[in-house]
C-alpha cells in the first residue's frame, strides 16, 4: 500500500505572486485560496508582504541580500533578529551540524562523546565565539570629562580576547591594549574590554580586529585620538599548516595623536612595557 503524497506548507501571505519576492529558489508557492498558517517569526523577519520560507537562516539571509547588508564572519548583523530568533537559528545549525557529523562517519546515536554534540556546537557558535555577531553593542554609559578640572592625560587599558580565524574556525587568544587621549566623556573601565570581547566574539582576522576595536572605542569615547595594539597566538598557525607552537602575531591601529606625535606614540608603547611587565604569567 502506497502512501499518499501530501505537499509540505508554505508560509505566505496573500500577496498576488511576484518573482522577485521569491526568498528561496526551490520554494513552492500555494495558491490563493489556500488559507495560509498565522503569522509567525519568520513573516516578522521579512517583513515586506511578499513570500516566506520556513527555514529562519535563509529568510534573514535574503533580506540582508535585499538590503545590501554585508554579512561577513566579522560583521554584525543584531539589527537582522528579533529577540527569539536565536534559538530558532540554534535549532537550525543543530540540524546542520549533525549533517556535518555524519558526513565524519561519526556515531552521534552510539557514542557517548558524540551524543548531543551537534547541540552544543550550535549553542557555542551563537552564544560564545561569534556572540559579537548576533548581540548589539554593549551599553558604555559615558560620564562627562568637561569640568575645570577635566583630564586631558592618556588611559592605556589591557583586555584580554578570544577570537575565531575565519579561514580555519580556529581559536585566537591574546591581549589588546586599548590607549586614548581623553576627550569630553569617559566610559567605565569595564567598558572597554567588553567592546573589545564583543568585537573579538566573531570570524576574523587580527588586522580586521585592531581596526573594529580602535573605530568602536573611538565611537564610545568621542575620542579621535585612539591606539589599539593586539598580540595573540592563533590556533591556524599551531594546530594545523605550520604546527608553529611558538607563533606570536602583533598588529597596531594608531589614529590622531598616537599616529602624529613621536611623544604620544612612545608614552603609549611605553605604557604597554610596565603593563607587560606587571601582569600575572
Amino acid at each position: 500500500m502506497t502512501k499518499e503524497f501530501v505537499p509540505e506548507k508554505i508560509l505566505r501571505n496573500t500577496a498576488e505572486f511576484a518573482p522577485d519576492k521569491l526568498l528561496h529558489p526551490d520554494a513552492e508557492l500555494v495558491p490563493n485560496n489556500i488559507e495560509t498558517q498565522p503569522a509567525t517569526a519568520l513573516a516578522v523577519v521579512a517583513g515586506d508582504g511578499g513570500y516566506e520560507e520556513a527555514y529562519l537562516g535563509g529568510a534573514i539571509r535574503a533580506r540582508m541580500k535585499r538590503d545590501n547588508k554585508r554579512f561577513w564572519a566579522g560583521d554584525n548583523i543584531s539589527d537582522y533578529l528579533h529577540e527569539t530568533d536565536k534559538e530558532h537559528l540554534i535549532n537550525e545549525a543543530t540540524t546542520a551540524f549533525e549533517g556535518v557529523l555524519d558526513a565524519l562517519l561519526i556515531d552521534r546515536e552510539n557514542d557517548p562523546n558524540s551524543k548531543g554534540t551537534a547541540r552544543r556546537l550550535a549553542k557555542m557558535y551563537f552564544n560564545e565565539i561569534m556572540e559579537g555577531r548576533y548581540e548589539p553593542a554593549p551599553d558604555a554609559t559615558a560620564f562627562p570629562n568637561d569640568s575645570a578640572d577635566r583630564y586631558e592625560g592618556m588611559l592605556v587599558v589591557r583586555s584580554e580576547l578570544r577570537s575565531m580565524c575565519s579561514h580555519h574556525h580556529q581559536p585566537v587568544s591574546g591581549v589588546a591594549y586599548i590607549g586614548i587621549i581623553a576627550a569630553n566623556k569617559l566610559i567605565g573601565l569595564s567598558k572597554y574590554t567588553r567592546i573589545a570581547q564583543w568585537c573579538a566574539r566573531r570570524g576574523t582576522l587580527q588586522e580586521e580586529l585592531c581596526n573594529d576595536i580602535a573605530r568602536e572605542i573611538s565611537k564610545a569615547t568621542d575620542s579621535e585620538n585612539v591606539a589599539v595594539y593586539i598580540q595573540a597566538i592563533h590556533g591556524c598557525c599551531e594546530n594545523r599548516g605550520i604546527m608553529a607552537h611558538s607563533s606570536l602575531t602583533q598588529t597596531t591601529v594608531l589614529k590622531g595623536a598616537f599616529k602624529d606625535d613621536s611623544g604620544v606614540k612612545k608614552e603609549f608603547f611605553d605604557n604597554i612595557k610596565l603593563q607587560q611587565d606587571f601582569a600575572p604569567r
